[in-house]
């Protein structure tokens, strides 16, 4: 086996000029884009990133070639003796001065210049929102192994083996039958192993088929948090008229920060902008989403998909709002609430049950927030001051429009041996959130099998079926209900003594209204997961310093298959939630380099930081989820920072503040600015 490092760039955006490379002792190897013996591309979207760069390099970090050998401190040294000579061009760092859109999307309802011409008052607010590391628990890794038969074995830490498998094989310019992937252990993902394993696995491809041998490239920690995608950074304008104590319009502009090449910017975004109006009804409305092209890190996919930026804009415009008009701001919110059979924001349907009010009421009695509410209210003096806010939300369970049906076309299979046991053949890959044990659990309850006869292994292409990505909170939802369809078939089926393969194909409701992304238009998700989060803070006003007193959740995923699992998902989701909102600070510098890219300067929360962390379930089935199960994991994370803020927001005499994460040293610069 060979040892791969990446030849990063220095620089934001360059042409490069050369590349000098020290003499390699016999066994060491440099690999670069003339090695790629198909194309060098590497498939997610828009097909822009490169296996190892162009003529040019977009972002500090760019891979300009692999070293490869043996002995990984030698590969380390021969990297760091590689010299680069630039070309430096001028980059674009900040999104509110990016010229290029990687995707534009526009759509809406009704009559908003008519709405606007007749409010009483129109309202106009920019909120921003920074990056999301994903610190998961091991960084990138991936490994490519040459085979005897001539194909090319690819595994490492990822959560979308038939991603990597469709990547690599255009890479080395061979069929799918070229390649094959499989998921070794993953300790979390978060949505950072969507996109990335599919470049990273593609270059180590690349490396092995040059080199002849073995090549395993993994990150340590600096450099994957330097250099891997995050969340989108975002930059959101909200423009709402009122009339008569009612919104009748929005009109809502959307940036998201894509940075150098557009990975899954595209999903991202319209998962974004579907959010951006939160949960309301609006009779006149119009939406526009930008991704931009900067010279900064590539972002990509994070729990939440987009909608954790737009949620939280939407949520503070609304308490901002109803603060103006001089009204509670729950109320004003109750009052603009979506029900059952109402239009979404795409203009499909509300479908199932919208159990908002319950939860409401339901969490109002864990926490006491109308209560706390209004005592909070009133003028607060001395040095620590208390605040608690609550966000309502949903989130799009599985992939956005028709794409299941379209794109995914997800297949699921159970094989039984002679001996009873049964294996599940499904690509979706376990990576923290327990799909190992709740597929097992689904097929054994269905067959009336103990758990030790289903077998459930990580998941390898030349084995499974292709299930679709374990993206999008669509695992159960999706491919657990193909794999009780199929334990049923093989239930009617079973003969004793006997193999047997029985398979399940996705069905699409025919309830539906089609979805047309041309227009944004028609049922954007099959059914939505519903929450209502309560978070009370108290603000040290001597030191900035914000304690998080209590966090509560009321959370609709449809029927937990195993609840602590779900209770696992919802508890990690709300506290990664708030880290976003409070100390997850990441920047770069003038010169586009992330600055802080460890865990001793990138803090992420801890259970001491918010020790009263309470998740309820509510429980609303869904007739397409196996026993009624929705999407649970992306949902506990998207209300957070909207609650987080507007609790932070009354504990400093009711300011209107705009931005995420909100900082130690941000409640000091408003203090001072604002004469606290």
């Amino acid at each position: 086996m060979l040892f791969g490092k990446l030849l990063h760039a220095t620089v934001a955006r360059a042409r490069v000029v050369k590349v000098t490379v020290p003499e390699l002792p016999e066994g060491y190897f440099y690999v670069d884009a003339k090695d790629v013996p198909g194309d060098n591309n590497v498939n997610i979207v828009l097909d822009d990133t490169p296996v190892f760069c162009r003529e040019t390099v977009e972002y500090i970090g760019e891979p300009i070639a692999m070293l490869c050998g043996p002995e990984e401190k030698i590969v380390e040294s021969l990297r760091d003796a590689c010299l680069v000579e630039y070309e430096e061009l001028e980059p674009v760092l900040d999104l509110r001065r990016a010229t290029q859109s990687f995707f534009d999307y526009a759509y809406g309802h009704g009559d908003v210049e008519k709405a606007f011409a007749e409010a009483d008052k129109i309202y106009d607010e920019e909120f921003e929102t920074g990056y999301q590391e994903q610190a998961y628990l091991e960084p990138q890794g991936m490994m490519a192994q040459p085979e005897s038969d001539g194909r090319m074995f690819v595994h490492g830490s990822t959560q979308c083996i038939f991603y990597i498998r469709n990547a690599v094989a255009r890479v080395l310019g061979c069929g799918p039958e070229g390649v094959h992937i499989m998921q070794d252990v993953t300790g979390g993902a978060f949505g950072g192993k969507e996109a990335f394993p599919s470049i990273l696995g593609s270059q180590v491809a690349v490396a092995a088929h040059k080199c002849g041998k073995p090549v395993r490239c993994v990150f340590d920690r600096r450099e994957d948090m330097e250099y891997s995608s995050k969340r989108h950074p975002s930059l959101c304008r909200y423009r709402v008229a009122v009339k008569s104590g009612r919104i009748t319009a929005m009109d809502i502009d959307v940036i998201f920060n894509a940075g150098a090449y557009s990975t899954l910017s595209a999903v991202v975004l319209q998962r974004g902008i579907i959010a951006s109006p939160g949960i309301y009804q609006v009779p006149n409305l119009h939406i526009r989403g930008r991704a931009v092209k900067t010279n900064t890190t590539p972002s990509g996919a994070y729990r939440g998909f987009g909608a954790p930026q737009t949620f939280f804009a939407v949520e503070m415009m609304m308490d901002h709002i109803a603060r103006d008009l001089g009204v509670d701001s729950l109320a004003f919110k109750e009052a603009h609430c979506s029900k059952q059979g109402d239009f979404t924001s795409t203009r499909g349907r509300y479908h199932d049950p919208v159990p908002i009010p319950a939860m409401i009421e339901e969490l109002d009695k864990v926490c006491n927030y109308r209560e706390k509410r209004k005592a909070y209210g009133l003028p607060q003096s001395g040095r620590f001051r208390r605040g608690i806010g609550m966000s309502l939300l949903f989130h799009g369970a599985g992939f956005t429009g028709s794409g299941e049906r379209d794109i995914i076309k997800a297949v699921a299979k159970l094989r039984k041996y002679k001996d009873g046991t049964v294996e599940i053949l499904a690509a979706s890959g376990d990576i923290g959130q327990g799909v190992r044990t709740t597929f097992s659990k689904i097929v054994a309850h269905e067959l009336n099998l103990p758990m030790d006869r289903i077998i459930c292994n990580h998941p390898d292409t030349a084995r499974v079926a292709d299930s679709g990505p374990t993206v999008a909170s669509r695992s159960i939802m999706v491919v657990g209900e193909l794999l009780r369809r199929a334990a049923e078939k093989l239930r009617r089926e079973w003969v004793d003594g006997e193999e047997q393969e029985v398979e399940e194909h996705y069905r699409h409701p025919d309830y539906l209204i089609p979805f047309d992304l041309s227009t944004v238009t028609g049922d954007a998700y099959p059914t939505y997961a519903w929450a209502v989060n309560a978070i009370e803070v108290e603000v040290d006003t001597l030191t900035g310093f914000i304690r998080v007193l209590g966090a509560y959740g009321s959370f609709d995923v449809g029927t937990p298959i195993d609840e602590n699992i779900v209770i696992g998902q919802l508890e990690g989701g709300f506290l990664q939630g708030i880290g976003y909102s409070s100390m997850e600070k990441m920047d770069y510098d003038a010169k586009g380099r992330i600055r802080n890219h460890s865990f001793s300067d990138y803090l992420i929360p801890t259970a001491q930081d918010v020790p009263n962390l309470q998740c309820i379930l509510h429980v609303e089935k869904f007739p397409y989820g196996p026993y009624g199960a929705k999407g649970a994991g992306e949902l506990p994370l998207v209300g957070a920072p909207a609650a987080f803020l507007e609790a932070v927001e009354q504990a400093m005499g009711g300011k209107s503040l705009h931005h995420i994460p909100f900082t130690a040293e941000d409640v000091l610069s408003v203090i001072e600015k604002e004469g606290i």
